[in-house]
């Protein structure tokens, strides 16, 4: 455990379950890389998918909250929203998750917030699933929320009456019958360049949606036994990047729908499931990224002494560059790995972070460690990888770099220090990803009420931060 966190744990399991997993300029703007357009069915750039874009370069191009940022506004959601996305209407919907009952029902609910005010404006429960079922989901080119519920069925959750009378409905509904298997669950979810949805289950199955003369047809194949996934998936328009507790795919799929592998390289996954990680394997959701946009596709995986950074070439898997990820960081984690721009990555360490245990799979060697927290720029060249800096943020959500002001946004927590860790402040944190330094350091809360829990924030367009806690819903605004 973090320290003397405990206690901490009992409250956390039965409040939420996690995913599982954001002016003044001070940096230089960092390039953007694969843009998504075409006939991707995707909302607004930088609001619509929860890792910032289709390449999961966990960027936007919104600026920040900056330095002079402040809760503006909060409150209770009733669950802990994994994701939030903001449309073309400027309205906040999350996918937020309620945790019931000793038997651990998971309980997706799309909720609707005021973009003033973030009280909460329209709840839909959706049918009740596995752990992180309605973790994962994206918001599509009419607003409407595109997620998977426990029936085994890919839903779109549109709100309807604006501020005055606002609704959600379930506008359109494809089933996934015969594609699952008892007890498995979507875990991944995203649209392609050619129009289709993929999907992702727990226990290995890719799929893809096709909408035909307005009817779904599914295609789907199964990944080896025993491989498991608990990451999204991130889409180029050449393919599609798969990551399971074993290995890194590259898949494609024909005028048939079938996903096919292009191509599998297997990684170190160690003896055993890390603490601060939620699976036995690789924490990380592949990243494209590259000179040419979507040339490379960076992981993180899980050696037992020192997890190693991986560069492939995304058309062959042919290996680009290889070294260990962190230095001095905590060695381990469980958040995507940033796209600093075409050849630069940002990398947050988990390492130790202490989830509800109903949310992580099989036992931790060792059982626990000090959250030290810690993340590293790497630059990327080919045959060469190269550590520019590493600093000791304990950042505890899923962070997001704005390439408008070159700062990484994050919660976290104050310097690490040997002994018990004690519950307290909850920071707004803004690194340079230049430099590494930290430039934004603003109270948003206290523990545990406003424990950070890993969870996934987003910049809107004005620069304001809307971002989950275990308790709350915070929007962060510019002073």
């Amino acid at each position: 455990m973090r320290g003397a966190l405990g206690a901490t744990v009992a409250v956390l399991a039965t409040v939420a379950v996690v995913a599982v997993v954001a002016v003044v300029a001070v940096a230089a703007p960092a390039r953007a890389i694969p843009v998504d357009t075409g006939r991707v069915d995707v909302g607004p750039a930088g609001t619509s998918l929860m890792h910032g874009d289709l390449a999961s370069t966990d960027s936007t191009p919104n600026v920040g909250p900056g330095r002079r940022a402040r809760v503006a506004a909060s409150t209770v959601p009733g669950g802990a929203c994994a994701a939030t996305f903001i449309g073309s209407d400027g309205i906040p919907v999350s996918l937020c998750t309620q945790f019931l009952g000793p038997g651990g029902v998971a309980v997706p609910t799309v909720t609707l917030f005021h973009p003033r005010t973030a009280s909460v404006l329209a709840r839909l429960p959706l049918t009740k699933g596995g752990l992180l079922g309605g973790v994962y989901g994206y918001l599509d080119a009419r607003d409407r929320v595109v997620v998977a519920d426990g029936s085994g069925a890919i839903v779109r959750v549109a709100h309807r009456g604006g501020l005055v009378s606002p609704r959600l409905v379930v506008e359109e509904r494809a089933s996934l019958a015969g594609h699952l298997p008892r007890g498995d669950a979507v875990t991944g979810l995203s649209p392609d360049y050619a129009g289709r949805v993929w999907f992702a289950s727990t226990n290995g199955v890719i799929g893809t949606v096709t909408r035909v003369a307005g009817r779904s047809r599914v295609a789907s194949m199964h990944l080896p036994r025993g491989e498991q996934l608990g990451n999204g998936l991130s889409v180029r328009p050449a393919g599609v990047s798969v990551l399971t507790t074993h290995a890194l795919y590259e898949m494609t799929a024909g005028a048939d729908g079938i996903p096919r592998v292009r191509w599998r390289r297997g990684y170190d996954r160690g003896a055993a499931r890390k603490p601060g990680q939620l699976t036995w394997g690789s924490g990380t959701t592949p990243t494209y990224f590259g000179p040419r946009g979507d040339d490379w596709v960076a992981i993180v995986d899980s050696a037992d002494r020192a997890p190693n950074l991986l560069v492939y070439r995304s058309d062959d898997g042919g290996l680009v560059c290889r070294m260990r990820a962190f230095g001095r960081s905590g060695q381990g984690t469980e958040n995507s790995v940033i796209a600093r721009g075409p050849t630069s990555l940002v990398i947050p360490s988990t390492y130790g972070y202490q989830y509800p245990p109903m949310a992580e799979s099989g036992p931790a060697r060792p059982s626990s460690a000090p959250f030290v927290g810690g993340s590293t720029r790497v630059d990327v060249a080919p045959g060469r990888c190269h550590r520019v800096w590493e600093n000791g943020d304990r950042i505890a959500s899923l962070p997001r770099l704005s390439r408008a002001d070159g700062l990484v946004y994050a919660l976290g927590y104050g310097p690490y220090r040997p002994g018990p860790q004690q519950l307290g402040p909850v920071y707004l944190i803004g690194s340079d990803s230049a430099t590494g330094r930290r430039v934004v350091t603003i109270p948003v809360g206290t523990g545990p009420v406003d424990e950070p829990l890993e969870l996934t924030g987003t910049i809107a367009r004005d620069g304001t931060l809307w971002q989950a806690t275990v308790g709350r819903m915070l929007r962060i605004a510019r002073g």
